[in-house]
């Protein structure tokens, strides 16, 4: 590709637990942005549609794909996905030092000790990232299981579309995060998103990802809950999870409280993990996204548990859009679900 040639700009889309997100993006914007919002949509799937990160009913996801790029008039048939969950494997190794040709010839030999799957059966990518000591290089090692990978493609391409890149979640949502703040080399900042069935934990040193985990916890356990203590119906307990009608705020609110504890937990027990296995013991910031990050009083109870002060993460901070072609309180109400598309929208057909 010659330096003028222009990098093809992909659809973001972003296959989560309870909807599919799709983000499109151009290059440039307005005050000198570097991207220009295109596109945005999100279509609901049934409640069972995903199971763990698994499709389950793939009818509805081809379905809501179509939906989504014929209702926003999409012309661009090229896709960036992404994947998370247990089937997704991400580590750092330190390797002697070698050459790039050298190590792609070991890395497969060298990753079939750190993957718990036959070799096989994942697809492998690695960089080599900053830092390594006393002539080794660390390397950082992603495996995917080649059958999460498949079950995604395939029904990209049942709805007519065609994935170039298949991403993984926690990268997707340090793309956004950079695109939108920026990279400041000395800070430690743990991008959370907190989808319907899995909360990404993604914990950066400027721009090296030093530590990420998929917890399956997320939203799905509060409308568990509510459906269980109030016995209502599932749409129900959905509506009250985001505070709206259906039942008074005071009969919600301890529950609600109860499941945010429990959430609390996990992201403490993954901070404690982080700080005695890393060289860093502190982190900086905390940002927030995901569909379930916006549950009344989640966020200040993150905020009242953790020094580092926690705030939502715009995907918009630095994408712009023009307010006459999108609804501004339409952009804040999806804009917390959009964290991953946004960072797939970025992504380019040439990326690695």
């Amino acid at each position: 590709m010659g330096l003028l040639g222009k990098k093809k700009e992909l659809v973001g889309l972003d296959i989560g637990s309870s909807a599919v997100k799709l983000v499109e993006v151009k290059a440039g914007g307005k005050a000198g942005a570097e991207y220009q919002l295109v596109n945005i949509g999100l279509e609901a799937l049934p409640p069972e549609a995903i199971v763990d990160g698994a499709i389950m009913d793939s009818g509805a996801v081809i379905d809501a794909i179509q939906r989504l790029f014929s209702t926003l008039k999409v012309k661009t048939a090229e896709v960036a996905t992404s994947v998370s969950g247990n089937a997704v494997i991400v580590k750092k190794i330190s390797l002697p030092q070698m050459s790039p040709e050298e190590l792609a010839e070991s890395i497969h030999w060298e990753a079939e000790q750190y993957i718990p799957f036959d070799i096989q059966d994942v697809s492998l990518d690695y960089e080599v990232i900053e830092g390594g000591t006393g002539g080794n290089m660390d390397v950082l090692l992603v495996a995917v299981k080649k059958d999460k990978i498949s079950d995604h493609t395939s029904v990209i391409a049942q709805a007519g579309k065609l994935a170039q890149v298949v991403d993984v979640d926690v990268f997707a949502l340090q793309n956004c995060y950079e695109v939108n703040y920026g990279v400041d080399p000395g800070r430690v900042v743990a991008l959370l998103n907190i989808g319907a069935s899995v909360m990404n934990i993604n914990i950066l040193r400027g721009a090296t990802s030093i530590f990420n985990r998929d917890i399956a916890v997320g939203g799905n356990q509060y409308t568990d809950a509510i459906q269980k203590e109030l016995n209502v119906s599932f749409d129900q307990a959905e509506t009250m999870k985001r505070g709206g009608e259906g039942a008074p705020h005071e009969t919600v609110q301890p529950i609600l409280q109860a499941v945010s504890e429990n959430i609390a937990l996990e992201i403490q027990k993954t901070f404690d993990f982080f700080k005695a296995t890393s060289s860093e013991d502190r982190i900086d910031r905390v940002f927030l996204s995901g569909g379930a990050s916006v549950v009344p009083g989640l966020r200040e109870l993150l905020g009242d548990r953790f020094e580092a002060g926690v705030e939502f993460l715009n995907p918009f901070n630095n994408v712009t859009y023009n307010p006459r072609d999108f609804d501004p309180d339409y952009i804040n109400e999806v804009a917390p679900s959009a964290a991953i598309a946004v960072g797939l929208a970025v992504r380019r057909a040439s990326d690695r």
